[in-house]
């Protein structure tokens, strides 16, 4: 049988680490054994769900690549489906209507905390022949079995057993009409042929009464994986102080997809002491049995390491396309100036994010409107002004305008001026940049282009003096 998984979010909220973790085992699932990866909307939850969470998910699982094969689809447009099923389990003697107002169940929660029993429907309408009270729009119930047990094999946690004496006769119609949660999903993964449902282990409690509501419609099982919850690296569960946001907040702060996908895999999947995953062997080496029992803790520490390891180590052209984004945001214009590629090159070393990669290297792009104030203090003399011109002259004399010649070039002009680099290059360096930080100052001047480093060089020594005189 072909494996066929699926990942089915809830369109009330942003998609989260948890969510794209559970997406991400079941695509590697899915393209481990050739089989099928089906995205479906869970928006039966009519009040919260909304199109901007839908239009989220979607951005989530595109920036992230994890194409799906079917979907999506969306269960508010298969109510007629879960009705026509509704209405099979009705006539089948394995469904019922039920007129409990609120009140009466309300008064019966209350009872059972007062007796320290465990709250649940007392089955009160489950055979009753009364007269049902006029008016009154009823719920709809399945008949879970009274005696027995569900039991089935978990790929991660083992064996599960539950008594169905701990299972009440839930709601899978509301007294409005519309299908619930539990009732739908059953009637989906039956209709899709799921054979893997790979989710978060607080769905355990969820799987029980699913078993009850497939084996009554008489389908086959899919084989269930709960995964263990991800934890801050407090212990606590992970929220919004952990960092836990939503995938595109990744994007924003300038997290390659690449990095965010191999973290997550490693939050509760392991193969060996290995780190860091190529995509192609992720596919080849997942198992759903190798993921852990236990919770995950999430790291931001870790997280980012693996970011700045992408960066460092991804083809520059990938670097590119991913950073085409950050460009527009920060207002940076790359059409002139030296070849992107190039300057990612140059600059992979020295960013820990695409932000900041951005963010760094806008003086290839832009001219330099400020400098260092520190700096100006610090490598600034009266004879800055003489050695730049000399430094000018020479790369101006230049022929060849690449990083040997230039090196050649900063070199003779030290030799002339009987000083060390130390005199010259944080002052050039700062002439050109605005900044203390660049690539070598070679590679940083052939990027910038001869034409564009004496005019730098001329600016600001025009500034120095300008600064002198006013002093």
């Amino acid at each position: 049988m072909k494996v066929r998984t699926r990942f089915a979010p809830s369109p009330t909220g942003l998609l989260h680490i948890g969510g794209a973790r559970t997406a991400l085992f079941s695509w590697l699932y899915a393209r481990k054994t050739g089989g099928d990866f089906i995205l479906r909307i869970e928006d039966t939850d009519l009040e919260r769900s909304t199109q901007a969470s839908i239009d989220a998910i979607l951005e989530a699982m595109d920036w992230l690549d994890l194409a799906y094969d079917e979907g999506p689809f969306y269960q508010t447009q298969r109510f007629d489906r879960y009705r026509e099923v509704i209405q099979q389990l009705l006539d089948n003697g394995q469904a019922y209507r039920c007129y409990c107002s609120k009140e009466e169940l309300d008064a019966l929660r209350e009872a059972q905390m007062v007796r320290k029993e465990k709250p649940r429907y007392d089955g009160r309408w489950r055979d009753s022949t009364a007269t049902p009270p006029a008016g009154v729009q009823p719920v709809i119930r399945f008949k879970n079995p009274l005696d027995g047990v569900v039991e089935f094999e978990d790929l991660v946690r083992g064996k599960i057993t539950i008594a169905n004496a701990e299972l009440d006769d839930l709601i899978i119609a509301r007294s409005d009409g519309v299908p619930t949660y539990n009732l739908c999903v059953v009637v989906d993964d039956i209709d899709m042929n799921v054979t893997h449902v790979i989710r978060g282990d607080d769905h355990i409690n969820n799987t029980p009464r699913q078993i009850n509501i497939m084996r009554a419609l008489g389908a086959a099982l899919p084989k269930f994986a709960h995964v263990p919850m991800i934890l801050g690296n407090d212990g606590q569960r992970l929220s919004k102080r952990h960092g836990a946001v939503g995938v595109m907040q990744y994007r924003d702060e300038g997290y390659l997809p690449e990095a965010l996908l191999n973290y997550l895999v490693r939050l509760g999947w392991s193969h060996g002491d290995q780190e860091v995953f190529s995509r192609d062997e992720l596919i080849q080496l997942f198992e759903i049995e190798n993921i852990n029992r236990a919770p995950s803790s999430f790291s931001p520490d870790k997280l980012l390491w693996l970011n700045q390891h992408y960066i460092k180590t991804l083809p520059a052209e990938r670097i590119a396309a991913e950073l085409q984004w950050h460009l527009t945001q920060q207002n940076l214009d790359t059409s002139r100036g030296p070849a992107l590629v190039d300057v990612i090159e140059a600059q992979r070393e020295r960013a820990k994010t695409l932000v900041e990669l951005v963010a760094a290297s806008r003086y290839f792009y832009e001219p330099v409107n400020s400098y260092d104030a520190a700096a100006m203090k610090k490598q600034v003399s009266a004879e800055t002004p003489h050695y730049l011109q000399v430094v000018a002259e020479h790369l101006g004399a230049l022929q060849v305008w690449d990083e040997a010649a230039i090196h050649e070039a900063i070199t003779a002009s030290c030799e002339q001026l009987q000083v060390k680099l130390g005199k010259v290059g944080p002052a050039l360096r700062l002439a050109t940049t605005g900044g203390t930080s660049s690539p070598a100052l070679d590679v940083t001047l052939k990027l910038l282009s001869k034409d564009t480093v004496l005019q730098r060089i001329n600016i600001f020594i025009e500034f120095v003096k300008n600064s002198a005189s006013s002093a």
